[in-house]
């Protein structure tokens, strides 16, 4: 097994088994404690019906370019057009933007996911191409964390210092005696890892922690967000309420005096800012436990018993991904911090905080950081940007005013899409709202390799490769293996890398040399390799020649002699190792968000109603919906692979109701069932499951955007993309991150007979 040809994935990396030129079969690493199956949907997607065999133009735009019925997207034929052609108009129609509009009216769409590996990585390769022909709007922040990313510099200084140095499992094991999860510990997120991953830990170090006696306590509406280990204890919280119990933990520490007043006073600033807001000074409102109870509908004891053993033990506190994907997103992340804070155990061995254990699969890893190269992308020329989910509002103000990170700018007015490398069906909110912005647009153009809801949607579709289609490095900072990705077989049809397809329009604007740097892709790669491996040395790091690493095909850095704890070296001596904020401590107090003067972003941790939520108005609309990660796919990647379809019920996507309002509602497991609100609907199969709370939804993400033609029902998705009926709101003035998790609907039997699903048909090609 070892002799077959090895790729890397954002799932694992594979031993790839070939026949005739046909991939015939995909091996687990030998590697790999705990492979996903989730890589083993490539297998049978590399040349079904879904391929894009050539490019594609669609009809309506053919004819009249730009002048085409835009309403048309989606409906469309497309007709088939060689590569010569399709280079031509896509340089024509960047040329005439350009020309008139400017380049900030171009938006580089890419969302980073589409390949583990360091070169053919589709959001760098689009960059570089969009900067060699003069810049272009651009997006900040992630769908992930946005709310994280802009408060967190505030709190510590530093996101990737947060985010990159979580207190490792190795620690947890050896320290900690109370684990309590907000948001829980979800093992199917830890299946993934950005960059690549040679080896899953996350089950194991979850496993031999709860084994080795360390009490976990999961916090979410959810069991399954944590082991179904009896030893787990589970607090059903009502969504998007933690920071109130956050609060409330905190008020149960200072009132029964049971926090760390000297770790306080050392490495923290403005708790007294804080205090008359949580003692209810400012407000007239005590952020107690029995006021807690009332919002979170937990018992006001389990809190205030809760406070007292994370006081008496020495207690790791778990942020999820998740607590910012919620209006106002940008407070749980800093409640736990300040809560963190108040027990005093940052910076010591298992105690303090975490950011998304099992969020993907290196958090929590004792692993040495490898300075790995990056393909140059140049400097952007256009200063226009927008946060990554204001998309939506983006394209339907043009030049109206918005609030950032204590900035205010304006949106700029977008005539040309250019995606490559991510599928904005999937990420964005209120894909109904989408498609009215969509609209507005002149033309859209997609690198795509198969027939997914953006390709769909897109007026020029060139076909991309798959990463088994092409030689590669896998490699990341934050994975301590290295594959060598074979080229396993030859491009699908008239399919090229993405450096294939930019250096032919790069050719007809008169900017090859500038685009390709005078190198080949493999000269590139060499090149990559050779800088990590002068980064590595100049680091202490040894890695092999570039010969030896592709002859041996993968090899592993050593770990660390040391765990990593984080902000160890702050809590050992503050002064010597400040952090980057205004004080150089962590700032439970910050006066700089608080000068912002933001009603949705105060400038201490704050609790405030989300905009829906079960403790509002819920009158009409009586179920929260939690559109989660899936378990099966990575974002919607592969949804039409044979794994993630085992999955779907009668095709649709599973969305799981407690049995209580299962019964109300006369749904049986199995059926077609319709989830509802004033945005829009969508079709799902219906799971009963004991393991959610009462009045609280769940389906995930993934499901390929799959628009009802029945007439009245057009903003309907019969597949189960959940995103029809998810609010695209920001977090706030702040961050302006998604909302997603913020989403009430009433969910009934579907009564209709359901319409054939089209999600995994090519469109009509003429």
């Amino acid at each position: 097994m070892k002799k077959l040809q090895l790729t890397s994935s954002h799932w694992g990396a594979y031993r790839v088994e070939t026949l005739g030129g046909k991939i015939t079969n995909l091996f687990d690493f030998e590697e790999d404690s705990d492979p996903s199956p989730i890589g083993k949907g490539m297998l049978d997607t590399q040349e079904d019906s879904c391929r894009i065999s050539s490019p594609m133009v669609r009809k309506s735009w053919l004819d009249k370019g730009f002048k085409s019925d835009r309403a048309l997207r989606g409906k469309d034929p497309f007709i088939k057009i060689d590569w010569d052609e399709a280079s031509e108009l896509v340089s024509n129609e960047l040329s005439r933007i350009k020309n008139f509009y400017g380049n900030q009216a171009i938006y580089g769409g890419s969302y980073g996911w589409a390949s583990a590996g360091r070169f053919h990585h589709a959001q760098s390769q689009l960059h570089r191409f969009l900067n060699c022909i003069g810049g272009y709007t651009s997006s900040k922040h992630t769908y992930s964390f946005a709310a994280a990313e802009a408060i967190v510099p505030h709190i510590l200084g530093s996101f990737r210092d947060f985010l990159d140095t979580c207190t490792s499992w190795s620690s947890i094991r050896r320290d900690t005696k109370l684990f309590v999860c907000f948001g829980g510990i979800p093992l199917k997120n830890g299946q993934i890892s950005q960059g690549g991953t040679g080896n899953h830990y996350q089950k194991s170090n979850l496993n031999k922690s709860i084994n080795a006696g360390i009490k976990f306590v999961n916090i979410s509406p959810i069991r399954s967000d944590l082991s179904d280990n009896s030893s787990v204890q589970w607090i059903s919280i009502r969504p998007n309420t933690d920071t109130a119990l956050m609060l409330a933990l905190a008020h149960t520490l200072y009132s029964e005096d049971l926090y760390d007043k000297k770790f306080i006073k050392k490495y923290t600033t403005g708790f007294d800012n804080f205090l008359p807001y949580l003692l209810g000074k400012n407000d007239g409102i005590v952020k107690s436990a029995q006021w807690a109870s009332q919002i979170t509908d937990i018992d006001a004891q389990s809190i205030i018993l809760l406070a007292r053993k994370m006081s008496e033990n020495r207690t790791m506190i778990s942020l999820s991904w998740s607590l910012t994907r919620q209006d106002h997103g940008e407070q749980p992340i800093w409640a736990g911090i300040m809560l963190a804070c108040m027990l005093g155990q940052i910076g010591l061995s298992g105690g303090g905080f975490g950011f998304g254990y099992s969020a993907t699969n290196y958090i929590g890893g004792d692993f040495t950081v490898l300075p790995c190269q990056s393909l140059p992308q140049g400097e952007n020329s256009v200063k226009s940007f927008i946060p990554v989910a204001r998309i939506s509002e983006m394209l339907l103000k043009p030049n109206k005013e918005f609030h950032f990170n204590g900035k205010k700018y304006n949106y700029p007015e977008i005539k040309l899409m250019y995606w490559a490398g991510g599928n904005p069906f999937h990420h964005h909110q209120d894909l109904n709202r989408l498609l009215k912005g969509w609209e507005r647009l002149d033309t859209i153009i997609s690198h795509e390799w198969c027939w997914n809801s953006l390709a769909k949607y897109s007026d020029i579709v060139l076909p991309c490769t798959t990463p088994l289609e092409r030689e590669d490095i896998g490699m990341t900072p934050r994975d301590p293996y290295v594959i060598s990705m074979a080229k396993a077989k030859e491009p699908f049809k008239n399919s090229l890398n993405d450096f294939e397809i930019f250096t032919k329009i790069a050719e007809k604007l008169g900017l090859k040399s500038k685009f390709t740097g005078n190198r080949s892709e493999l000269e590139w790669q060499k090149w990559l390799y050779k800088q990590t491996k002068e980064k590595a040395g100049s680091a202490g790091i040894k890695i092999p020649s570039y010969e030896v690493f592709r002859s041996k095909k993968w090899f592993k850095l050593p770990s660390p002699k040391k765990c990593t704890i984080m902000l160890e070296s702050f809590r050992e001596d503050p002064k010597k190792n400040p952090l980057q904020t205004p004080s150089g401590k962590i700032e439970i107090f910050s006066s700089t968000v608080a000068n912002f003067r933001y009603e949705d972003c105060p400038g201490h941790p704050t609790w405030m109603e989300p905009v829906e939520w079960l403790g509002g108005d819920k009158k009409s609309f009586p179920l929260h919906l939690i559109s989660n990660q899936p378990k099966t796919k990575l974002h919607s990647q592969l949804d039409h692979g044979s794994h993630s379809r085992a999955h779907k019920i009668n095709g649709r996507e599973p969305v799981k109701i407690n049995p209580t309002d299962a019964r109300k509602r006369g749904i049986k497991n199995g059926e077609i069932v319709r989830l509802f609100n004033k945005r829009g609907s969508c079709l799902a199969g219906a799971v009963i499951d004991k393991n959610i709370r009462t009045g609280v939804v769940q389906i995930s993400t993934g499901a390929w955007y799959d628009r009802s033609r029945k007439t009245g029902e057009e903003t309907m998705c019969v597949h189960g993309n959940p995103n029809v009926l998810t609010i695209d709101k920001g977090t706030s003035n702040l961050g302006q991150g998604p909302s997603a998790h913020s989403c009430l609907i009433e969910i009934e039997r579907y009564q209709n007979s359901p319409e054939e699903l089209k999600a995994f048909s090519p469109p009509e090609i003429i």
